[in-house]
């Protein structure tokens, strides 16, 4: 199938395409390489794919669509063009020309805390983007949808472990709206104009080339530069924490599903899924095989829970499961390790 990935300079995105381009699908990437963390890991992700960061450079003065994408020199079977969501004209542009049979939304405005300081960025890529995304899909018809929603939808819910069924009417920060908003306008479009879709509520993904706003790779790097660890609720936050092979298992389970025609265009339903590793783990607990881990101890700064942020998190994955997709269910000590390894061969550390 013809796919286009959104965000796949980002993590979960660039490990997406990877898995894709090696199965032989057909992919286009689309990111707008923003600044919000530091974008030489995005283009070194890219690079990771083929993708030179020099050709995108010369590609984005081009006025013409076509002669914005970038051809990958690692797989023949991917390109990238640098693009913004919230430019829909350019987007229609896209769609028009490459007829994409499959769509994966992963392209957002990430992070909870700085949704506080800057709301503008998450309407304008999160919720004007994704509108653009779905006005795109009605005009050029596809056989499915699946775009990233968040477990932050969840809000300050006391259930857990969180379900598909729980009510997500109260969320707690911007970010958490817009990602609800997204999953009220694909049904809105899936009901009014036929566009079958899946939303993914994503639990705290970690993993190789993963965000450094992300609480593992800020406390990794705190441990290295022997800076203090700012630990929010005195140490009693709980995540599920999910490593991204699970995330990508689950997404290219379902992908593989959707290319046996076993969703099909003309088929209206629209979806949302769970992705968590189905276990809540204490920040703390975290903290201690980071220092196993790494052989260092950490400097721990103990402050309360910020606005915005929840105590708790822990998926219910039955109904992915009763979808036919099953995840490895990689550990944490697994998934840190990986990590660690990672980060020290990326900033060469010993």
């Amino acid at each position: 199938m013809k796919t286009l990935i959104t965000g796949t300079a980002g993590f979960i995105g660039f490990h997406l395409a990877n898995k894709l381009l090696q199965e032989g699908y057909d992919v286009v990437g689309l990111d707008n390489i923003n600044d919000y963390y530091d974008v030489n890991l995005k283009y070194d992700r890219l690079k990771e794919s083929g993708i030179d960061k020099a050709a995108i450079l010369k590609a984005e003065k081009n006025s013409q669509i076509e002669n914005k994408v970038v051809q990958s020199s690692r797989f023949n079977n991917y390109r990238f063009i640098k693009l913004d969501l919230s430019d829909g004209n350019s987007l229609n542009e896209l769609f028009k020309r490459e007829k994409f049979d499959l769509v994966v939304n992963l392209a957002a405005q990430a992070g909870v805390r700085y949704s506080l300081e800057n709301p503008q960025a998450y309407i304008d890529s999160n919720v004007t983007g994704f509108l653009n995304i779905l006005e795109a899909c009605r005009k050029y018809p596809l056989r499915h949808l699946l775009y990233a929603s968040s477990s932050s939808v969840y809000g300050s819910n006391k259930k857990i472990p969180f379900s598909e069924d729980d009510r997500t009417d109260n969320p707690i920060s911007m970010y958490a709206v817009t990602k609800k908003s997204n999953e009220l306008m694909a049904h809105t479009y899936s009901h009014l104009f036929g566009i079958p879709s899946t939303g993914l509520r994503f639990f705290t993904v970690y993993g190789p080339w993963g965000r450094p706003d992300m609480a593992l790779f800020i406390f990794t790097k705190a441990i290295f530069d022997n800076e203090p660890i700012k630990v929010f609720n005195y140490g009693k936050m709980k995540r599920d924490f999910t490593y991204i092979d699970d995330i990508i298992k689950g997404l290219s389970g379902l992908i593989e599903k959707i290319s046996r025609n076993e969703e099909t265009k003309g088929n209206s339903e629209s979806r949302i899924f769970n992705i968590g590793n189905h276990q809540s783990v204490e920040l703390m607990t975290m903290i201690s095989m980071l220092e196993n881990k790494t052989g260092r101890k950490a400097k721990l700064e103990l402050l309360p829970i910020p606005a915005g942020d929840v105590e708790n998190t822990y998926a219910d994955i039955s109904k992915l499961n009763s979808a036919g997709i099953t995840l490895n269910h990689r550990n944490l000590e697994y998934g840190i390790e990986e990590f660690i390894n990672w980060y020290k061969a990326y900033y060469n550390l010993k």
